[in-house]
C-alpha cells in the first residue's frame, strides 16, 4: 500500500495536465472561429444537388386492398327429396340457363303418377255411374209426378221419388268433385316427377354461368331444398374494398379504377366503381365499395386478393418538384430555387398540393428552373452554392477534348 501511493499520485497529476491542455486547445479553436466570423470573410459555397422543376399533369391516387366476389350466385337445390342418381356437371363446367344438371331416382314418383292415373279412371267411372243413376231418377220423378196428377200415385210415393232424385243429384256433384281432385292429384304427381330432373333455372344476368361448388355425390339421399351445386356468374366480376372516412368523400360511382392481382403480376384490369355503401361498419369504421370489372375470359376468380388504384383528383397542368426539394422553415413549406448562373439560391414559400409518389404539386411565385434536392439544411436565402455534379461533368468534358 505504501509503495503504490506515489505512483497513483503521479498518474493523477498527468491526467489533470492532459485534460487542461485539451481544454486550452479547444478554447483556442473556438476563439479562432469567432474571430473569423467577426471579420466578415465570405463563407465557402455549399455543395448541393438539384433537380429541374417540371410542368405537367399530376394525379392524387389511392390504392385499396380487397378481394373479388362473383356478380351473382345461384344455389341449385331439388324441390323434392330422393336419391341422387346422376350429377351431370362438375366444378368449373359451364352451365346454360335451364339446363338439367342432376337427376334423382324417379321410381317412387313414376308409381305415384300411375296411381294418380288409376284414381282418375275410377273417378271418371263413378261420375258416369252417377250420371246414369240421376237420369233414371229424373225419369221416375216425371212418371210419378204424372201419376200423381191423375190421382193414381200417392203423395208419399211422389215424396220418395223426389228424395231419391235429390240424392242422385248430390252423388253426381260428389263424383264430379272427385274428378277434379283426381286430375289435380295427377298433375301434382307429374310435376313432382319432373322435379326429379334438377335444372339450373336462375333469372337475370348472363345466359351462361360456371359451377363453383359441388356438394353431393351420386348415391346420396338428399332432402327437398338441400343444396346440390353452387353456380356463379364471372363476367363481369365484382371487386370489393373497404375505405375509411378520409377517402370516402372522394369516391363516386362511375370513377375508373385499375386492379392488379398477385395471380397475374404486371397486368392491370380496368374497372369502375359501381356501388358505395351508405353506412360504415361499426366494428371497423369502414364502408364497403363495390367495383365492376369485365372478365370475359374468366381469368379473375372470386376470392382472389386485389389492389385497386383509384384516381381521386387530377390536375392537368401543375408545377411539380421532387419530394426531396420540400423544406420547412419557420413552420412554412418552401423550396430553394437555383439562380440562372447556378451560383446561389433563393427561398420560395410554396403551397403543397397533390402528392404522386416522389412528385409533389406546388404553388407559389417564381417557381421555375431548378430546385435544391440535397443540402438545403446548409443554405439560406441568398447563399452561395456549388453543384458538384455539373462541375464533374464539365471537367470530364474538358478532359475528353484535351485528350483528342
Amino acid at each position: 500500500m505504501k509503495s503504490g501511493g506515489p505512483k497513483i499520485f503521479i498518474l493523477m497529476v498527468l491526467l489533470i495536465g492532459a485534460a487542461a491542455g485539451l481544454g486550452w486547445l479547444i478554447f483556442g479553436q473556438l476563439q479562432e472561429r469567432a474571430g473569423s466570423s467577426k471579420s466578415g470573410r465570405p463563407s465557402r459555397p455549399v455543395p448541393v444537388e438539384v433537380a429541374r422543376i417540371q410542368r405537367g399533369p399530376i394525379a392524387l391516387q389511392r390504392t385499396f386492398s380487397g378481394e373479388l366476389e362473383s356478380l351473382a350466385e345461384f344455389v341449385v337445390a331439388p324441390k323434392v327429396s330422393g336419391r341422387v342418381e346422376r350429377v351431370i356437371v362438375n366444378i368449373a363446367d359451364t352451365v346454360k340457363r335451364g339446363q338439367v344438371v342432376a337427376e334423382l331416382d324417379n321410381d317412387e314418383y313414376v308409381q305415384a303418377v300411375a296411381q294418380a292415373q288409376a284414381d282418375l279412371a275410377v273417378a271418371r267411372a263413378n261420375l258416369s255411374q252417377a250420371q246414369s243413376a240421376l237420369e233414371i231418377a229424373n225419369r221416375e220423378f216425371k212418371r210419378t209426378e204424372s201419376l200423381l196428377k191423375r190421382g193414381i200415385a200417392s203423395d208419399s210415393e211422389f215424396d220418395a221419388v223426389s228424395q231419391d232424385r235429390l240424392a242422385k243429384q248430390a252423388q253426381l256433384k260428389v263424383a264430379a268433385a272427385q274428378i277434379t281432385k283426381a286430375e289435380s292429384s295427377l298433375e301434382t304427381t307429374n310435376i313432382r316427377l319432373r322435379y326429379t330432373k334438377v335444372t339450373a333455372g336462375w333469372t337475370g344476368g348472363d345466359e351462361h354461368r360456371v359451377v363453383a361448388e359441388r356438394y353431393v355425390d351420386e348415391g346420396q339421399t338428399v332432402a327437398a331444398n338441400a343444396p346440390l351445386l353452387l353456380i356463379v356468374e364471372l363476367h363481369p366480376i365484382v371487386g370489393v374494398v373497404f375505405v375509411t372516412e378520409r377517402d370516402y368523400a372522394h369516391l363516386k360511382p362511375g370513377q375508373l379504377v385499375a386492379l392488379t392481382t398477385d395471380a397475374y403480376p404486371g397486368e392491370q384490369y380496368p374497372g369502375r366503381i359501381d356501388r358505395i355503401a351508405p353506412v360504415f361498419r361499426k366494428s371497423t369504421r369502414q364502408a364497403r365499395i363495390e367495383m365492376t370489372i369485365d372478365n370475359p375470359q374468366h381469368r379473375l376468380k372470386p376470392g382472389m386478393f386485389i389492389r385497386a388504384t383509384v384516381v381521386l383528383a387530377r390536375v392537368p397542368e401543375a408545377i411539380i418538384v421532387p419530394e426531396q426539394a420540400l423544406t420547412i422553415r419557420d413552420d412554412k413549406s418552401g423550396v430553394f430555387i437555383v439562380s440562372e448562373d447556378g451560383r446561389s439560391v433563393a427561398w420560395r414559400e410554396v403551397k403543397v398540393g397533390i402528392r404522386e409518389g416522389n412528385r409533389v404539386q406546388v404553388e407559389g411565385e417564381g417557381l421555375s428552373g431548378r430546385a435544391v434536392t440535397l443540402g438545403q439544411q446548409l443554405v439560406k436565402d441568398g447563399s452561395a452554392i456549388t453543384i458538384p455534379a455539373e462541375q464533374n461533368k464539365t471537367a470530364a468534358g474538358r478532359k475528353k477534348v484535351d485528350s483528342q
